[in-house]
């Protein structure tokens, strides 16, 4: 195992974890045995973190070495700000009331010691703070406000501040967390990196299915990546893989962004990319970019309070208004007349000051186009759900009432210009794995929008190319580890 447990001073500390050298702050500033290690993990235990420090800098510098620190810089910067704890916190909200109620006191402090804590019972929520702050040892503390409880503050304890009584717990925390559960994981023998693949098993709707899960994990290995699933409270492992997959339905405002955010500051190849999950899940930023780089669309307006009024002259009637994060036909609908306009406006002004409108463009299916490294992957029809306009009918609670069926196509089978319409729009996002959707209108391939994280079910994206498609983008994973790896070696 390279992992490294740095502290101040190491014949203070009595902890002796199988399989990771403890050594000095000192020493791993400057011996240069430390400084030319490759991606080694380092566990960064000094007193302090504050700025410039000595704790400050052993994660700076192993940053900057290519090492994996934990915390990281981006970590310790999160911590300093009230702002993202209080953001962040509000992801547990309902976890912290349920697990708290029981307590009379006024204030409460729970300790967490690389994801857990002494009283088994508080072990989710220890967990899930670890996912969002990682770092060895934490201190939350709480505070009711009448019948609620509020996370006040979240701070890192230094290793001299840990009582002695607390030792022997926290020795059996760390072993848990090296040995990832008590078994230490081995990678098959032709397995060359880790990949995570983030999923969320209650997810009603997910991207992909189990069975095309099972296939996405045997086209790794076949390509040579051990694949773990990984769900939102292993957040705080990331630094223990090469690559993060997500399988989980994006959105900024969501932890899904911030894990692939801190993927990618952690050194992962990540896909879906932060940038990607900006650029795609927000239709105005969406509209904006296609109408520039002159991407055939719909006619469309960017609709505010002040120009509410044009959306009739420029889309007509029968129009469709889509809220700017809106996802598999959800926060989408078609608005017949002026009349049904105001109304449907201010609902959606209630959730956002710009709306997107578009021009109402029936068709008897959807053309959706796979793209990935910038090169179409495959290519499907979606119908229209019966006596619908969109693919997905649902019914007044928001659930799937009906859904149209799904071809799959050969790229080569496909109109020459979808395919190129949707490898140029794609490009204009980013080298990831997108899925586009366009319509043909007359004698024109038009986009409707550009999706990160796109469907990829067995039985259905999959029925021409079977198990290559899978494998096509995990060697594009591969790829992209391997070339993440040559770099690291040239930055030094």
């Amino acid at each position: 195992m390279n992992a490294l447990l740095v502290v101040d001073n190491p014949k203070r500390w009595s902890l002796d974890i199988p399989g990771v050298e403890t050594i000095s702050a000192g020493d791993y500033l400057t011996d240069r045995r430390y400084s030319d290690r490759r991606g080694a993990k380092v566990f960064n235990l000094c007193r302090s973190y504050r700025y410039q420090t000595t704790g400050y800098y052993v994660s700076l510098l192993a940053e900057a070495r290519g090492h994996r620190p934990l915390p990281s810089i981006g970590t310790l910067q999160d911590l300093r700000s009230r702002r993202i704890v209080r953001s962040l916190s509000a992801e547990l909200d309902e976890r912290i009331q349920r697990l708290l109620k029981p307590l009379r006191s006024s204030s409460f402090e729970l300790s967490i010691y690389f994801g857990q804590n002494l009283a088994r019972r508080y072990d989710t929520l220890a967990q899930a703070l670890f996912g969002l702050f990682p770092a060895p040892f934490l201190r939350a503390v709480f505070e009711r406000l009448g019948d609620r409880w509020e996370l006040r503050q979240v701070s890192l304890i230094g290793a001299n501040e840990v009582p002695e009584s607390h030792h022997a717990f926290i020795a059996e925390a760390a072993a848990r967390h090296f040995t990832r559960g008590g078994a230490p994981r081995r990678r098959r023998a032709k397995a060359r990196f880790d990949l995570a693949v983030l999923v969320d098993p209650a997810e009603e709707e997910p991207p992909s299915n189990q069975r095309a899960l099972k296939r996405f994990e045997r086209a790794a290995d076949a390509v040579g990546l051990a694949v773990e699933f990984i769900t939102r409270e292993d957040a705080g492992r990331l630094a223990e893989f090469d690559a993060l997959f997500i399988r989980e339905t994006t959105a900024v405002n969501h932890h899904t962004f911030r894990i692939a955010s801190r993927a990618e500051a952690e050194g992962l190849v990540v896909i879906d990319d932060p940038r990607s999950i900006i650029r795609c899940t927000n239709k105005v930023y969406l509209a904006e970019l296609l109408e520039r780089h002159d991407i055939a669309t719909p006619k469309t307006l960017i609709v505010h309070r002040g120009n509410a009024a044009e959306v009739g002259e420029v889309c007509g009637f029968p129009c469709v208004l889509k809220a700017p994060d809106s996802a598999f036909s959800a926060g989408v609908i078609k608005v017949d007349d002026a009349d049904a306009l105001k109304p449907a406006l201010e609902r959606f002004f209630a959730g956002s000051d710009l709306v997107v409108a578009q021009a109402f463009t029936p068709t008897d299916f959807d053309w959706r186009v796979g793209v990935i490294d910038g090169r179409p992957l495959y290519v499907c029809r979606y119908h229209m759900a019966k006596r619908h306009w969109q693919v997905i009918r649902r019914d007044d609670s928001g659930n799937t009432a009906a859904e149209g069926g799904v071809d799959t196509l050969a790229v080569s089978e496909a109109p020459a210009d979808i395919v190129r319409t949707a490898v140029r729009a794609a490009n204009l996002i980013g080298d990831g794995l997108y899925g586009v959707d366009l319509k043909r209108i007359g004698r024109r391939a038009v986009v409707i929008e550009v999706n990160d994280n796109p469907s990829i079910d067995a039985g259905y994206e999959d029925r021409v190319m079977k198990d290559a498609l899978y494998r096509e983008i995990m060697g594009s994973l591969l790829r992209r580890i391997v070339a993440r790896k040559r770099l690291d070696v040239e930055n030094g």
